[in-house]
This record gives structure tokens, sequence and C-alpha cells, in this order.
């Protein structure tokens, strides 16, 4: 890794991100010294400081100064979600330290690894997930780089040995190109990003570039209907590997999974919605693929708990039922739809969303509509603007307004909400299931809100 050779210090501009502070406890497993700035302090860089981090919150450059930092003995890793106008970004530019964005730097440590890549739209970091891990109970020497909290680990960074690695392959700003993936996956193509892309035709080209890095076709695998050139992935519909028997049990799925080499008989995987089962089949057969036991599989699969904001359940009673979700995408929103009405048919549903960035609600408002259309009771929040400034005429009011436009009479109409209210409107619905959705800061409400409707309870 020579990347790191003759590195004493790494510091980490957005350290607080989820796929940089994955990036940040690899280095300190490393023995580095490692620093980071980010701008809100939050349960995530809490966690890093406890394992021994020095984090700032303040955008300063007398902060970088107390470290006494040299160009030569440090590497500094940015996201490209920094504004170039971060004080602390300047100074190292100003100053010729050797700075990588955090993609080039995972691609970096990865290269020289037997490198499993999880590309597309969605599921990425549910994939990803289930892959680390499928290969740390099958005792491989992987280290997994994830997008999210992995609940059986608590954290988004699992290591077993460096041989093998699990990353997601990052689409936003092409930031997948700079991996050199041995098997990879690619698990949609819907258009997103385009912001960045412009058009659905680019982000369709930007992913057949990233299947081309896998030079052995065999090992890459993608969900049937994709154009791509590789190993299919499919639910009750023939494939290369196929889930076939599918039923639901015990609040989760039993299957059938059909493989070129193998057949797995009565696999059992507990998280709701045929998103996540395309996932776990995708992630199974990339494990297979890597050489993972067969034998072991199976339990290692039923044994996987979740992901953090992925169909994560706060409360489950007889009265109400809290689902924590990261849909951001009309798609996503519409699987997660499937997922509830599959495991509750017969409960009401009520969802408090909150729009992730003004390009993607412009670019896809008609889309959002429909997919909010089918729940039962509806609130938004405002846009969460992330790395944008406002579009003007681009709101929560408008998506609000389409939504009302075309709902049925008999169902009530949606409604903004502000964060402060959530646990409020949730209490006077009389929807059963009660679900929090989103990519932005919604997901910093969701204990509270557990907490309010657990004390009314």
């Amino acid at each position: 890794m020579n990347i790191l050779q003759d590195i004493k210090h790494i510091y980490f501009i957005g350290i607080g991100g989820i796929g940089m502070s994955a990036l940040a406890r690899f280095a300190n497993l490393k023995s580095l010294h490692v620093h980071g700035y980010d701008k809100t302090d939050t349960k995530l860089t809490k966690a890093l400081a406890h394992e021994g981090m020095q984090i700032t919150f303040l955008d300063s450059v007398s902060e970088i100064a107390k470290l006494g930092l040299t160009a030569l003995e440090t590497l500094v890793i940015y996201t490209p979600a920094i504004p170039k106008t971060n004080k602390i970004f300047s100074w190292f530019l100003a100053n010729e330290f050797q700075m990588l964005k955090r993609s080039q730097f995972l691609g970096e440590i990865t290269k020289d690894t037997k490198c499993l890549a999880v590309a597309g739209t969605h599921g990425k970091t549910t994939t990803s997930a289930i892959l680390g891990h499928l290969m740390i109970a099958c005792d491989m020497p992987v280290t997994a780089f994830l997008g999210g909290i992995a609940e059986n680990y608590n954290s988004n960074f699992i290591s077993k040995g460096t041989e093998i690695t699990v990353v997601e392959a990052d689409e936003f700003d092409r930031s997948f190109l700079t991996l050199s993936p041995d098997i990879a996956c690619i698990t949609s193509m819907d258009a997103d990003h385009l912001d960045i892309y412009g058009n659905a035709a680019e982000i369709e080209k930007s992913f057949n570039d990233f299947a081309n890095l896998v030079e052995d076709k065999n090992n890459l695998l993608y969900r049937s209907g994709l154009p791509l050139e590789g190993q299919t992935v499919a639910i009750e519909e023939k494939a290369a590997f196929e889930a076939q028997n599918v039923r639901v049990e015990n609040g989760g799925y039993v299957f059938d999974l059909q493989t070129p080499s193998v057949t797995l008989k009565d696999l059992r995987f507990y998280v709701p919605g045929h998103h996540n089962l395309h996932n776990a089949i995708t992630a199974v057969g990339m494990a297979i693929l890597a050489g993972a036991s067969t034998d072991v599989l199976p339990e290692a699969l039923a044994s996987f708990k979740g992901v953090e904001r992925r169909f994560s359940y706060k409360i489950r009673t007889k009265d109400i039922v809290l689902i924590d979700d990261y849909a951001h995408h009309p798609t996503e929103l519409n699987a997660l739809h499937q997922a509830v009405s599959e495991m509750y048919p017969e409960d009401k549903k009520v969802i408090v969303f909150q729009p992730h960035l003004f390009s993607r609600t412009k670019d896809f408002v008609t889309d959002f509509a429909q997919s909010l259309m089918q729940f039962d009771q509806v609130y938004l929040l405002d846009i969460y603007p992330a790395r944008e400034t406002p579009i003007e005429g681009v709101n929560s009011n408008w998506l609000l307004r389409l939504i009302n436009a075309e709902r049925s009479s008999e169902l009530p109409p949606a409604k903004l909400v502000s964060k402060a209210h959530i646990s409020e409107v949730l209490k006077t619905s009389a929807c059963r299931i009660k679900l929090l959705v989103g990519a932005g800061d919604i997901g910093a409400e969701v204990e509270q809100v557990a907490k309010n409707l657990k004390n009314e309870g």
C-alpha cells in the first residue's frame, strides 16, 4: 500500500460522513494518527473520538496549527461534499499537502486486494453489509467499508484481514471508476444524480464503464433486465442466481437459491422487501464467487440483522409499528411500500417523508408524488438541501400540491409538518404502521420520536 508509505498522520475533511468515517476507522486500525474536521458533532463523530481520533468542528486554520502537521508525513482525504470555501481545505491545498478524494483513497487501498465492489443506484449499502457479514461468518480475511451501520457489528467498518475488501462502488461524481474490482455487482441503474450526469443515458454509460472494469464477466452479477453482460440475479424468474419457492414465514423470507454451481435449500432472510431479497441473493452470489463456504452461508444469511435506517424497526407492538428508512428516490419509496404492504397487508400506513436535494425533487417530482400517493396518510418535511442551494419554485409545497391533486377523496390530504411536530402527528394518526423516511437529518429525530410514542403507550 504505497500510498501510506512514510505517512504518520492522516486528516479527513468531512470525517463524520458515513463513507469517510469507515476510512478513518481503517486508518486508525493501521496505527496512523487520525485527525479530522466536520461541521457537526454527531453520534458517529462521538464514536470516532471515543476510538482515539482527534476531531474539530471549527473550520479554522488555528485548529490545524495546533497539530503541527507536515506535508511529508501527512495525507489529507476530503469528501466532494466539502465546499471549496472551507478554510481547512484551502490551507492544506495552499501548503501543498498530498490530497485525495475519498474515492481515490478507497481505490488506492483496495487495488492490491481481491476487491468485491457493490454498485447500483439503490441497494449498495444493504448488499455490501450482507456480503461483508457473510464473508466474516465464513472466516475469510476480509475488510468491509460500508455506507451504513451494520446492526450485527454496530459499525460501518468490519475487518478480519486485508486480503479481500468489500466496498460500495458509488456512482456519484463517477467515483466508482477509481476502483479495481475483481468481483462486482450492479443492483440497479435508475436515473439519479442528474445534477452530475445531465441525463439517464450518461448514467447508463457510467455503469457500463464500471462493468468493463471487471475482466471476467462471470464475476459480474446484475439484476435481470439491465443492459449488461455477466450473470443475472432474479426472484422467481430464470436467471443464473434465482430465488425460487419464495414464501413469507415469521416476518422473513424462506427460499431456495439456484446458482450455476449449487442449489441452497430453505435459506432464511429477515429483512423485508423484494428489493432486499434481491440484495441478499446478490450478496450470496458474490460470496460464492469469492470462495465462501456454501455450508456456512445459510446460517450466516439467517443471522444478518440489517442496516440502521434500512427498514429498521424502532417499535413493534400490537398497537404501533414504527419503521425508520433511508429511502430518498421514488424507486426506493415504491420498494418500501411493497415491503410494508407484504408484511402488513391489513394495516394502514402513515409516512413522514423528508425530500433530499432540490435537484432530485425537481427531476423526479411527478414520480415522487405517485410513490407517496400509495400511503394512507402523508406528511412532508421541508427539502433537505445537503450540498445544494435552493432552486426557485422547488419546495415541499410544490410536491404536496401534486400529491393532493390526484389523491383519492377518501384519503386525508397530504400535509406539511415541522420536525418539532412529527411525534404529535404520528400519535394522532390512526394508522398502525408509522414510517419515518428520508436521507437527510430526519434520521436524527428517530430516537426521540420512538421515545415519545412509547411514552404515549
